[in-house]
């Protein structure tokens, strides 16, 4: 004889799996927000692969949500605000670099002028 709370138990479980999934509209406005951040910072898609996935990404994540596929969406809003966080990451990366060099340009500068007195 099976147990009176586990098969409520087993009944709701039951439940929820078959219940659809929430529309993802927080995680849609997350990744419109990461893209945008992105955006302001100076990333172009033509010239960033990871923004660019990020943008098509989203664009599907909202077709999916449009048919109604919230699971779908959810999942490529998430990869899609991955891809914006990794093009502002990768673009942050090349922006310290190239004040790197040329701060280390300034430096070398600085020792000539040095060496010369």
């Amino acid at each position: 004889m099976i147990n009176r709370p586990l098969c409520a138990l087993l009944l709701a479980l039951g439940l929820t799996a078959c219940a659809s999934d929430p529309a993802p509209t927080e995680q849609l406005r997350l990744t419109e927000q990461a893209l945008t951040q992105a955006k302001a910072l100076g990333v172009v898609g033509e010239q960033s692969e990871s923004l660019r996935l990020a943008e098509e990404k989203f664009a599907q994540a909202q077709a999916a949500l449009q048919d109604g596929e919230n699971k779908q969406a959810r999942l490529l809003a998430e990869q899609a605000e991955l891809d914006a966080r990794l093009a502002e990451a990768e673009h942050l990366s090349d922006k310290g670099r190239e004040q790197l060099a040329e701060l280390n340009q300034r430096i070398g500068r600085l020792r000539q002028q040095l060496g010369g007195m």
